[in-house]
C-alpha cells in the first residue's frame, strides 16, 4: 500500500434518476411522460392497430408541466418512454423579499428560497394575500431538476 492520499471531489448529484422506463402502450391519460426532454402531464392518447411493420403505435399529446406547452409524440407501443419522477409538496409561506423571493417553511424548519411562480397574476395573488395577513400554503411541482409553484391554499387568518 502507497502513503498517498487521494481525494476525489463529486460535482453530482446523489445518483437518483430523474426518469424511469414504462412501456409506451400502458401510459394512460393524466400520467406523465418525457417528451422532447420535458416533463409532460398526458392528456390525449390513442393507439393505432399492428401494420405492415409489426407494432401498434400509441400518439401521445401532452401538456409541459411548467410552461403549459402542447408536445406530442408517437412511439411503437412495445417500447419503453422515460416517465419523469413528478413530486408535489404543500410548504407555509413565511414571507416575500422585494426582489422576488419567497421564504416557505418546510416540515424540518429548514427556510426554503424560491422564485418560481406561474405568471405574475399568480406572484399578485401570493403577494395580496401575504399582506392581507392570511396563512397561505403553496404547492411546489418539482421533476427533472426543476421546480415551481402551482397551487396556492388559505388556511385561515393570522
Amino acid at each position: 500500500m502507497s502513503d498517498e492520499e487521494h481525494q476525489f471531489e463529486s460535482k453530482a448529484d446523489a445518483g437518483a434518476s430523474k426518469t424511469y422506463p414504462q412501456q409506451a402502450g400502458t401510459i394512460r391519460k393524466n400520467g406523465y411522460i418525457v417528451i422532447k426532454n420535458r416533463p409532460c402531464k398526458v392528456v390525449e392518447v390513442s393507439t393505432s392497430k399492428t401494420g405492415k411493420h409489426g407494432h401498434a403505435k400509441c400518439h401521445f399529446v401532452a401538456i409541459d408541466i411548467f410552461n403549459g406547452k402542447k408536445l406530442e409524440d408517437i412511439v411503437p407501443s412495445s417500447h419503453n418512454c422515460d416517465v419523469p419522477h413528478v413530486n408535489r409538496t404543500d410548504y407555509q409561506l413565511i414571507d416575500i423579499s422585494e426582489d422576488g423571493f419567497i421564504s416557505l417553511d418546510t416540515a424540518v424548519e429548514v427556510v426554503y428560497k424560491l422564485k418560481k411562480f406561474i405568471g405574475s397574476l399568480f406572484f399578485n395573488q401570493i403577494k395580496d394575500g401575504f399582506a392581507e395577513g392570511k396563512d397561505l400554503v403553496v404547492s411546489v411541482m418539482s421533476a427533472m431538476g426543476e421546480e415551481q409553484i402551482n397551487g396556492l391554499k388559505d388556511i385561515g387568518k393570522n
